[in-house]
């Protein structure tokens, strides 16, 4: 048996599943699907916020970060990203506890 066209027709997968879309977590900071796969980077790069946060965890210099790469990511983006893991630690934290709470 033949349908009619208008009942063989199936909804776009956009509108079946929500698709997802570019980001902006700041002034310097996005999350774009089609970069690196979503994760945070810093606009018009590909360098990935987590990068740069481990450099400032190592004690790395925020003036030797931007030279380390080439200038790509400015000392205003480091402190955005800083600011931004600050804030998702604060939301967060609970989330990454592993073991019992000690009260004195």
């Amino acid at each position: 048996m033949i349908r009619p066209a208008s009942q063989n027709h199936r909804k776009p997968t956009e509108s079946r599943k929500a698709k997802k879309q570019r980001r902006l977590l700041g002034q310097f900071i996005v999350a774009d699907p089609n970069i690196c796969h979503g994760k945070p980077t810093f606009i018009g790069t590909r360098i990935m916020v987590w990068q740069i946060l481990k450099e400032v965890a190592r004690g790395t210099s925020w003036n030797r970060i931007a030279k380390l790469w080439g200038g790509r990511v400015s000392k205003d983006a480091i402190a955005e990203a800083v600011q931004l893991a600050e804030r998702t630690f604060e939301n967060h934290a609970d989330e990454y506890a592993f073991g019992e709470i000690i009260e004195k």
